[in-house]
């Protein structure tokens, strides 16, 4: 029996009343409803539940999901989804290169230091394509060291990488020397261990983390800098197969084909619009915005708010005016991620977890502490692909790692959650600061062959310098 994941509404309704509470609505009656007809929890892990529900219960589901989504909110103030409102909350809101260029005044940050780097008046500075190139790699080699550990508890992911010799992480996983019940009693990631592990390695495998990267080079092909939601939702019915999308990106893509217009698409019976979809889409806009951290953030926010909202939208602002940061060579990682938190509503719920990761990791000399108290904070209120809980992580193996390559990515992945898409973002950070693919240890890059597989357009089989190329080019396009 075909289970579709992410989309049956007796499977989403868990996870909307677990967003209600969170983002300050009040959903104790309607769970109470759903509880007493016999309704089940959430899935832990995956998209679908095991059993159909009944019709009944199904259409119970869909009237309380939209029931759910008329509830006020005592956080709407703190976390707006609207540009305009997002930019009026963050008082130091970095200014645009062009307004930098006509000598507008840097805006200064507690302590009096410039809020974002590039404040003084000259025009914006460029990125070389060795930067991209080892951007593109950073991010390949973070998802597949990843890639075998996804969804698996993180007592999982050490057990694993300990009977190998292999902790802390410093090279991908392997299944050679693992003992047969723990391998029994913690499988690897079903899509990906015949990919993903050193032993299987061959060319980078396909992956959500790489594929919408290629759909937001192909939106800027298309359409500019100046492209607008509608135009990334074009481009993802043209060109991205329904059953590449998981969990926001899903549903949106279903609210798509149902006549909805963003950024209703991101609302509709979508419990996911705070989730990490749109946080691993963010990378393009921050390499082709090098050192304007504000115009990458709105183009993150432009396409963002096609599946998400608030702190989702955030997630993504967040990396592309960290990346933007980055892609200059001049700053270091820290610098980066103070500039990526001024795009970020002060009193969200995203910036307080990444202000708390970023200082654990100034605390603590052992990272495995950093991440046993962001489990604790997080873990009992978040599901695993929740962006709060996956952005603070990759904060904190940033700092922690002092922006090191290989550092951070094992760091990142070595926390659990989302693992694939944490090891990415990170690995695009990291890589953009390293400068060079040469940078990065042959041993990460290597069995990557310069291969990407994907069925996005026409970019199967390409190479990441190709890539870095065509990312180049659009860096000098409006």
């Amino acid at each position: 029996m075909l289970r579709l994941t992410w989309v049956q509404p007796e499977d989403l309704l868990g996870h909307e009343l677990r967003q209600a509470t969170q983002d300050g609505r009040e959903p104790k009656a309607i769970a109470a409803r759903w509880r007493a007809a016999g309704g089940p929890d959430a899935p832990l892990t995956t998209g679908a539940s095991p059993t159909p529900a009944s019709r009944y219960l199904r259409q119970l589901a869909e009237d309380l999901l939209d029931e759910l989504a008329g509830l006020p909110s005592r956080l709407s103030d703190d976390e707006p989804t609207d540009l305009e409102k997002i930019r009026s909350a963050c008082p130091e809101w970095p200014p645009s290169a062009g307004s930098r260029a006509a000598g507008a005044a840097p805006v200064p940050m507690k302590g009096g230091t410039p809020s974002a780097p590039g404040c003084a008046t000259h025009p914006r500075p460029a990125t070389r394509q060795s930067h991209l190139e080892s951007a593109w790699l950073g991010r390949a080699v973070g998802c597949l060291l990843g890639k075998p550990v996804e969804k698996l508890p993180l007592e999982a992911i050490r057990q694993l990488a300990r009977c190998t010799g292999n902790w802390p992480l410093t090279t991908y996983f392997t299944a050679r020397g693992v003992p047969e019940d723990l391998l029994v009693a913690h499988p690897w990631n079903r899509r990906s261990a015949q990919t993903s592990l050193a032993e299987n390695i061959d060319g980078m495998p396909e992956d959500d983390d790489l594929n919408y990267p290629l759909l937001n080079l192909l939106v800027l092909q298309r359409h500019g800098k100046s492209f607008t939601p509608t135009d990334v939702a074009r481009t993802w019915l043209d060109e991205l197969p329904a059953g590449r999308t998981f969990t926001a990106e899903r549903i949106a893509y279903r609210n798509l084909l149902t006549g909805l217009e963003p950024p209703h698409t991101a609302r509709h019976r979508n419990p996911f619009r705070e989730w990490i979809g749109a946080l691993i889409r963010a990378d393009v806009h921050g390499w082709t915005n090098p050192g304007d951290p504000a115009a990458a953030a709105e183009q993150a926010h432009r396409d963002a708010i096609l599946t998400h909202t608030a702190n989702g939208v955030y997630a993504a602002m967040f990396t592309a005016a960290g990346i933007a940061t980055a892609a200059t060579g001049e700053h270091d990682v820290h610098t980066c991620l103070r500039t990526g938190l001024t795009v970020v509503p002060p009193r969200s719920r995203l910036a307080r977890a990444v202000h708390h990761a970023i200082e654990l990791a100034r605390e603590h000399d052992d990272f495995d502490t950093i991440v046993d108290e962001l489990h604790a904070t997080h873990a009992p209120t978040h599901h695993w692909v929740h962006a709060v809980p996956n952005t603070a992580l990759i904060a904190a193996a940033l700092t922690h790692a002092d922006g090191d390559f290989s550092g951070s990515i094992c760091r990142a992945v070595s926390g659990g959650w989302d693992t694939d898409s944490n090891g990415a973002t990170a690995g695009s950070i990291a890589g953009l600061l390293a400068g060079d693919p040469a940078a990065l240890p042959d041993r990460w890059t290597a069995p990557l062959k310069n291969r990407l597989s994907t069925s996005i357009g026409d970019f199967n089989g390409i190479g990441f310098d190709t890539l870095a190329h065509l990312t180049h080019r659009e860096t000098h396009r409006s």
